[in-house]
């Protein structure tokens, strides 16, 4: 699966994991938190359950998860290298 199958697949991903409605389309480098999506603290557990669920990774740095749900670039980026790391 290459970078840009991984976003459409985090978006469709997102969009069920967090019960969104209508999401017409999410933007790579929307923000996914505050002005952007508007996700809050719960749904960022909901993505680090995606992330185990989905991917097999863990995010053992609690603090690196703002970094990480920046937005669908950062999160497609950080699967796609942690993914490399098990290969």
């Amino acid at each position: 699966m290459n970078l840009e199958e991984l976003k459409e697949q985090l978006k469709v991903q997102i969009i069920e994991q967090l019960n969104l409605e209508e999401v017409e389309d999410i933007d790579n480098e929307e923000p996914l938190f505050g002005d952007g999506l508007g996700l809050d603290s719960i749904d960022a557990l909901e993505l680090v359950l995606l992330l185990e669920k989905e991917y097999g990774i863990k995010l053992e740095n609690p603090k690196a998860g703002k970094e990480v749900f920046g937005s669908i670039d950062t999160m497609a980026n950080f699967i796609a290298a942690q993914l490399a790391v098990k290969e």
